[in-house]
Parts: structure tokens; C-alpha cells; sequence
């Protein structure tokens, strides 16, 4: 499966809000219209140099069509360049089996095949060194442009919320989220192709009472779902508490297995992080039983 996450229906909503025809879309990324279908039908996925060609073509950033997790590996950088393992390998003269066992962390590249790999993928050395750290297995730490970044506008919002806001559960589905916000309003105000366009930024225009589904849905305050080009301190202070809530679960945070350290966190730390959580855990979002 590509390094990136895939939802076929989410590719459907955006083609269809573009007005083209699958078998127009296939000839923009050079494969056939069955092939389309099979994507948005969820039979089968993309091979990951495809991802690229695919959001260009639905006029998409490739992050927002295409959402990943942390930071990129030498996998992602390959597939976000558009190329093929054998691509790569002929980029440094070499066979797949050099580039494939970096991916899959089992031998690292060779200091002579770093450079022409990092140009090729359109990235620096260093980022190329971090991404191979990351291949693996070792988690670089955010910098501080990532570390700054708040969601501002409707989309990035909904986004931010799914991507970290359910740590090992699964986010619901952009059906699933039109159906609570339906479900609270009490009419048909949205279909899933409508969250569709929220989430890829090409509207922010909402009525009041989608924008309160929203926020049920997603199980946060209103407010907090505002367009706002600077966000208030207790609704900032939410946003990082569920991004440093969704990395601890997701096992970014460093030293939790970090090599040659096998007594990971100290017990200051786990203490510190404990007061953390008790202190935001009123303001998370209440995880709903299974019935």
C-alpha cells in the first residue's frame, strides 16, 4: 500500500467537483479508466509514484488529497518525486535492490548514492539523511516551524481533528462525519462529498448549522471550528493538546523505545507528561463507547 493514506470516495467527490469523467482523469495520469474506478470503488490503490500526477491533475496539494503520518521516509520521498523503485535505482546506476532495502530498513544507502537520490527527489541531502533515519525507524524531532503550525481555516481544522484527534481509533469517514451532521441538525445539510470539498480547502462557506454538526461530530467546542486568522489561547491550547495526545499514541515522541536507551522515558519525564495529560484531558474529545 502507498506510504500515504488513499480514500477512494474522497478521489471520486473531488473528480466530480472538477467535472471530469474518470476516463479523462486516467489519460491525465497515464493509466485506464477500470483503473480509476477501482481506486474510487476502494478495490484496489494507487502505486505510490501515482499519487502526485493524480492530485495535480484534481487540482489538489498532494498533502491534503493524499494525508500522511509524521515525517517523511525514503519511501514517501520516492513516491512524492513520481518515481518508480526502478526509477530511482536507475537514477544511481544501480539495480532495485540498493533502494529497496533502504526503504525497507534493512541496509542504508551508500554515501555515493545519497547526493544524485536527494536531487532527484527534489530534497536536500540532510532531508534525504532524516528520511533514511526515518526508513529506519528512527523518528526525527519536529522542527519548530512544525511545532508552531496551527490549523486556521475551516478545512485545515477538520483535518488537524482527524488526523490527531483519535489516536489508535479510526477517524470516521467523511460519510460518516456527513451523517452526524445531518443526524444533529435534523435535515439533509451535507453530503460526504461536501466534507470533501471543506477538508480539500475548496470552500470555507458553511451555515451555522453545519458548522455546529461539525463540531458534534468531531466532538469539539464551535468555537473552535471559526475561521479565524488568529486563534484565541484556550482554543490553541486545545489544538496542541490533542497533536501531543496523537503523538504520544502514535509513538512520536522521543525516547519511548529510542536506540541504545532501553530504559526509554525517565520517570521525571513520565511524570511531567502525566500532569500534562490530567490537566487537558477534560478539553480532549470524549472517546464514545462501541455499541
Amino acid at each position: 500500500m502507498p506510504p500515504r493514506q488513499i480514500d477512494g470516495s474522497r478521489v471520486r467527490a473531488v473528480r466530480r467537483g472538477k467535472d471530469l469523467h474518470q476516463r479523462e482523469l486516467a489519460v491525465m495520469v497515464g493509466v485506464s479508466a477500470p483503473t480509476v474506478a477501482r481506486w474510487e470503488n476502494g478495490q484496489d490503490f494507487p502505486k505510490g509514484e501515482k499519487l502526485p500526477a493524480i492530485a495535480a491533475a484534481l487540482g489538489q496539494r498532494l498533502d491534503v488529497l493524499f494525508p500522511h503520518e509524521g515525517p517523511p521516509d525514503l519511501q514517501l520521498l520516492r513516491c512524492d518525486a513520481g518515481l518508480s523503485v526502478a526509477e530511482a535505482a536507475a537514477v544511481i546506476g544501480t539495480s532495485r535492490v540498493p533502494v529497496s532495502n533502504a526503504e525497507s530498513g534493512r541496509r542504508r544507502l551508500s554515501d555515493a548514492y545519497v547526493q544524485p537520490l536527494a536531487r532527484a527527489y527534489g530534497v536536500t541531502e540532510d532531508e534525504l539523511l532524516a528520511a533514511q533515519d526515518c526508513s529506519f525507524g528512527l523518528r526525527p524531532r519536529a522542527s519548530r516551524s512544525e511545532q508552531e503550525a496551527t490549523p486556521r481555516t475551516l478545512g485545515e481544522k477538520i483535518n488537524f481533528l482527524l488526523r490527531y484527534g483519535y489516536g489508535a481509533q479510526a477517524s470516521p469517514s467523511e460519510r460518516e462525519i456527513a451523517r452526524l451532521v445531518n443526524a444533529h441538525a435534523g435535515v439533509a445539510a451535507v453530503t460526504a462529498e461536501d466534507i470533501a470539498v471543506l477538508r480539500a480547502g475548496d470552500t470555507t462557506e458553511v451555515s451555522d448549522i453545519v458548522r455546529a454538526g461539525l463540531a458534534h461530530a468531531l466532538q469539539v467546542d464551535v468555537a473552535i471550528l471559526g475561521d479565524d486568522a488568529e486563534l484565541n489561547p484556550a482554543a490553541r491550547q486545545l489544538l496542541e493538546a490533542i497533536r501531543f495526545i496523537g503523538s504520544i499514541d502514535r509513538g512520536q515522541i522521543l525516547g519511548l523505545a529510542a536506540r541504545g536507551n532501553d530504559e526509554g522515558l525517565s520517570v521525571e519525564m513520565m511524570a511531567s507528561m502525566n500532569k500534562v495529560v490530567g490537566e487537558l484531558k477534560h478539553k480532549l474529545p470524549e472517546v464514545q463507547d462501541e455499541e
